[in-house]
């Protein structure tokens, strides 16, 4: 607490003299409305008429309610506290002061013209005081939007548009005017105020923008339904009640928005089509009604309108709507790809009439016409990282950029995410390129994009797009050229490879497509075994088993003894440099069975001898997920999410400690990220991960886990 209020002093004190004076004159717990001096310290138009203007401070210091306590000591710390923690506490202060006095003097003002109309609802708020500093904070929290990087700048104004718009058209009280004009005024400053930290902007919104307006006009839209519904009010048209329809009219627009706010979020056109003709039909009807109450007004006092107070606001909103999805009416153009399409045709656009096929020079031959096999000869040719190999495992989709010979990004979707797997496969200079190609593709397709398991390079190039990063395992390579099973950290490795040799259990790197069927078959009921007894299905994903093994390009290690009776498999992925061959090896599956203790210590240490003999210069023991090295850095909220889930899944496949184990052979570390672009798509990307790594799992298996845990 000592600390906040060292940063933020000024909405520290604010909040804290609100509390006090609230604490002193009791409205904590009882209404100050109620009391008979309410009037004479509140602000408004009769007050102001009256010559009480010490009402601009009294009345910002008080609250109406012990509910109006809580709802503006909330605004402050969020809002002023967000703006002067990203604008200084001079600007902060400022923007509250300057906000709160010209909201209150603007609404009085406004009021004070209205009155002599005949508008009964503009009559009754020029008699109306009020209380509370709401309007100062919605005005900083409007200003200090501009210091906000893309997309939360834009999602901050439209979260304060939509309340202010809203709450003025179906409650239109006098603080709900005074919040629509400090609002509308601080984002106008904004334009031509120089407000420190203002985050550049082009003015111009991308894909997923346009369709999260689109999506949160809807959202807001069943909202308002739901509440006028539920709870009737009073607004400037009039009175809410019994105008909200049957609960089955409800439910059916309920489900009929649901339906369009799914296809608007993934950018379909269909989708499209269907809001844009909700959006007409509702506007006319709203014109309709519009011109019906003009009409009654002008006719006489006698004639009423039925609706008015909910069909002409509405009408407003679908308006605004419909605005929306015509200006960003090329964010809506996805083709959901049939299933065929996604996991076996390259993403590719076709080439222009007359275009130069840059395929047409290569020898057809060498020209790999399945993407997978297409994706291989690229790996092989260009290089990649140590996880690359994984990319060329069936279930992956691809995706080509227009150069069919720059390189490629696997991924898988789940969920409406494209998880791409690892790095981009391609030419170093060109995977920036990739990847950001790679994120186009996914918006134009109404997907999330995200990489799994990237390596710091990757996470560089994505910083550069404005993307986030989170750690979610590290890597663990051992160095072969200068490799010795010397001193004491190598004991336990000295330890394994001598009781080996005591019992007979010697060490074969095999191609394991090329073995008889006996050894293939003990091979299969070894990794059976070990599935069996985790109690869940096997994962997949980064993890592969016994068909990956079989790829004559893996090499497998067996422990077997003299009786041709097999202890333990590992298998090997080859790393490729851009050579055409494996300069590393990365461990895939392993496998063991109980006799041979020491089992996997001498598959590994033997794996290193043996593939060094080979020629490879370093081994990649790969990264557990979920698990790294203890640092001391300040963990983040997600971060203590994920350990969280790795602790969750310890029992059942064992992450930390096989990370813990793979410290016997004094490894390097290097980090391996989550890149994605916003932490607002965080929960689906977590759903499509789990897809990912277990897409034959069902709920009865998923709900062991916190059991478990538990």
């Amino acid at each position: 607490m000592a600390s906040t209020a060292r940063r933020l002093p000024f909405t520290t004190g604010t909040a804290v003299v609100i509390l006090l004076v609230g604490l002193s004159l009791g409205g904590l717990w009882n209404s100050l409305s109620d009391r008979s001096w309410y009037p004479d310290v509140a602000y408004g138009l009769p007050s102001f008429e009256a010559g009480r203007w010490w009402t601009l401070v009294t009345g910002s210091l008080l609250c109406a309610t012990p509910a109006d306590y809580l709802l503006v000591t909330l605004g402050i710390v969020l809002l002023v506290g967000l703006a002067e923690a990203r604008l200084g506490t001079r600007w902060a202060a400022a923007a509250t002061i300057v906000g709160q006095l010209g909201a209150v003097l603007l609404a009085a003002l406004l009021f004070l013209v209205l009155r002599h109309a005949d508008w009964a609802w503009a009559q009754e708020q020029a008699r109306a005081v009020d209380v509370g500093l709401s309007a100062g904070a919605l005005c900083a929290g409007a200003l200090a939007s501009a210091a906000l990087p893309s997309p939360w700048r834009q999602r901050l104004r439209m979260g304060l548009l939509t309340y202010v718009v809203v709450w003025l058209l179906y409650v239109g009280g006098l603080v709900e005017v005074e919040h629509a004009l400090a609002v509308t005024g601080a984002l106008i400053a904004t334009h031509w105020l120089k407000v420190p930290g203002a985050a550049p902007t082009s003015g111009r919104l991308s894909r997923r923008e346009w369709r999260l307006l689109a999506v949160t006009g809807l959202v807001v839209i069943a909202a308002i339904q739901t509440v006028v519904w539920l709870s009737p009010s009073r607004g400037p048209l009039g009175n809410t009640q019994g105008q909200g329809g049957s609960g089955w009219q409800l439910l059916i627009s309920l489900v009929l928005i649901a339906l369009l706010v799914n296809g608007l979020r993934g950018g379909r056109r269909a989708a499209w089509r269907w809001s844009m003709a909700l959006c007409l039909a509702n506007v006319l009807l709203g014109l309709f009604v519009a011109v019906a109450y003009v009409v009654a007004h002008i006719v006489g006092t006698e004639v009423t309108v039925t609706g008015a107070a909910v069909f002409v606001p509405a009408a407003v909103l679908w308006t605004a709507e419909a605005v929306v999805l015509l200006a960003g009416r090329e964010a809506f153009r996805a083709r959901r790809p049939r299933r065929r399409e996604r996991r076996h045709a390259p993403a590719t656009r076709p080439h222009p009439a007359g275009a130069h096929d840059r395929t047409a020079d290569t020898d057809p031959q060498e020209r790999a016409t399945d993407p997978q096999e297409r994706a291989t000869d690229l790996l092989v040719r260009h290089g990649g990282g140590n996880l690359s190999w994984m990319t060329t495992w069936r279930d992956n989709s691809y995706f080509f950029p227009d150069d069919e010979d720059e390189g490629y990004v696997a991924y898988r979707v789940h969920a409406g995410v494209a998880v791409a797997l690892g790095d981009p496969v391609g030419a170093e200079p060109t995977r920036a390129r990739t990847i950001a190609r790679f994120a186009d593709m996914c918006d134009r397709s109404g997907l999330v994009p995200c990489l799994f398991s990237a390596t710091g390079q990757a996470a560089g190039a994505t910083g550069r797009l404005g993307w986030r990063s989170v750690q979610v395992a590290e890597d663990t390579i051992i160095d072969l050229p200068d490799l010795e099973f010397r001193g004491k950290a190598w004991q336990d490795v000295r330890t394994a490879l001598n009781r080996a040799k005591k019992d007979g259990v010697e060490y074969r790197l095999v191609a394991l497509a090329e073995q008889p069927r006996p050894v293939q078959s003990q091979v299969r009921a070894i990794s059976e075994e070990w599935v069996g007894d985790k109690g869940l299905p096997e994962m997949g994903f980064t993890l592969g088993g016994v068909e990956e093994a079989l790829d004559p390009r893996m090499r497998v290690g067996l422990a077997t003894d003299g009786d041709d009776h097999i202890h333990g498999v590992t298998s090997w992925m080859p790393v490729y440099d851009g050579d055409g061959l494996p300069h590393g090896w990365t461990l895939d599956m392993m496998r063991r069975r109980d006799g041979f203790r020491p089992v996997v210590e001498f598959m590994i240490a033997s794996s290193c001898l043996a593939l060094r003999e080979d020629g490879a210069r370093f081994l990649s023991l790969s990264g557990a997920p979920l698990a790294r090295t203890e640092t001391t850095e300040a963990p983040t909220v997600l971060d203590r999410i994920l350990d969280q889930l790795g602790a969750t899944m310890e029992p059942y496949y064992g992450f930390r400690s096989l990370h813990a184990f793979k410290a016997k052979f004094q490894p390097r570390h290097e980090p391996m990220f989550l890149l994605y672009r916003d932490e607002a798509d965080l929960p689906r990307i977590g759903l499509s991960l789990l897809r990912c790594y277990m897409p034959s799992a069902t709920m009865r298996d998923l709900l062991k886990l916190p059991a478990h845990q538990g």
